[in-house]
């Protein structure tokens, strides 16, 4: 598929330009900006800027999902090494931003820092905030509920769960060149895969999706609800998000982001989970052949990929290939549907399309 590049920085601006005119304030849109910049050069196509102002439209700004300029709460703790947040429905990647450098804060103090987020808004692809803490040496870990209930629990009928994504990062640049990331959401596909799945004419893979009637379909046009990969395994994994949400005050899952007139006093929004630990604070130092802690997870990494398993793909790698292939080609990489999805957007905010004839294709 042929590819096209845009600058990082004229990608911005249209992404910001979009915010803005949705009603966010300069710091909201420049982190949204930031955010799915950083999901299109590491090749998170499902993530990128036309998911996330998809999303917005659907359940943020366009409904009353999230609320431009909202300020965060930060509740009382008895315990110095976590923070309850209220974020009142503020922009999902401004929040988990701020989250993030909060917990990098608490770990440095007290060797773990964790964020519990209240009244949330989706932060999108939860993999980029634990590159972020992992490119910067720390171990983390982040999930969230996600905006609907799209998923079908193990042998039921209707859709009670998200697909809740599981997100994990760890500090392995200095060992492998590049961070370990392990992000998955729980259902075989997101839903925001089967709306590149659309864009692109393709199918689903088998066993991923029902219809209307509980059957199980490869077309993305008669998509109503995904099943869980691993059948009860990730059905369990989906659980955990929805259950630590109902301890940090999260309400009925078939109820997120279905907004009404009337305030029924049900909570609607998601909530997330934030954990960065300094990786001193774990070490027991006793490394065989006195390796440091760095040598020992290049070790343990080694072994894992021996015994002629060198061909296997280690979480992370074919990401931080993507941001090699990005910066290589000077810019972010996007398809010609892509292309026109952005100039749809650039049109409402009044801005000059970006010309095919002008963009220079991607090398490999």
């Amino acid at each position: 598929m042929e590819r096209f590049v845009v600058t990082e920085k004229d990608h911005n601006e249209l992404v910001v330009a979009a915010y803005r005119k949705r009603g966010y304030d300069e710091d909201e849109s420049r982190d949204a900006a930031r955010f799915c910049a950083q999901a299109s050069r590491h090749g998170i196509r499902t993530h990128n800027a036309i998911k996330a102002l998809h999303l917005d439209d659907l359940f943020g700004s366009g409904s009353k999902g999230c609320i431009p300029s909202a300020e965060i709460i930060k509740k009382e703790s008895r315990f110095p090494a976590v923070e309850i947040w209220n974020a009142q429905r503020k922009l999902g990647q401004s929040t988990g931003y701020l989250a993030l450098e909060r917990c990098i804060e608490l770990a440095d103090t007290y060797g773990v820092g964790i964020v519990a987020v209240d009244n949330a808004f989706h932060y999108l692809w939860g993999g980029g905030y634990m590159l972020e803490a992992a490119n910067r040496g720390y171990l983390a870990y982040t999930n969230c509920t996600a905006a609907l209930t799209e998923v079908v629990p193990f042998e039921g009928k209707f859709a009670t769960l998200g697909t809740n994504p599981h997100s994990w990062g760890f500090p392995t640049a200095e060992s492998l060149g590049f961070p370990i990331i392990i992000d998955w959401a729980t259902s075989v596909v997101s839903m925001g895969r089967v709306e590149q799945i659309k864009r692109e004419k393709m199918k689903l893979p088998p066993d991923a999706a029902v219809d209307a009637e509980g059957n199980v379909t490869q077309d993305p046009h008669q998509v109503s609800a995904l099943l869980p990969f691993g059948a009860h395994k990730g059905y369990g994994l989906s659980l955990v998000n929805e259950l630590v949400a109902a301890l940090i005050g999260g309400s009925l899952p078939t109820l997120r982001s279905r907004w009404i007139e009337d305030d029924d006093d049900e909570k609607r929004a998601p909530c997330f989970y934030f954990q960065v630990v300094h990786p001193e604070a774990i070490s027991g130092g006793l490394f065989a052949k006195k390796r440091s802690q760095s040598e020992n997870v290049k070790a343990v990494i080694e072994d894992i990929l021996g015994h002629g398993n060198k061909s296997c793909l280690l979480p992370g790698q074919m990401e931080a290939e993507a941001a090699k292939l990005s910066e290589r080609n000077g810019g972010l990489l996007f398809s010609e549907v892509e292309i026109d999805a952005f100039n749809k957007l650039g049109k409402e905010c009044g801005r000059s399309p970006w010309d095919l004839d002008f963009l220079k294709s991607a090398i490999a």
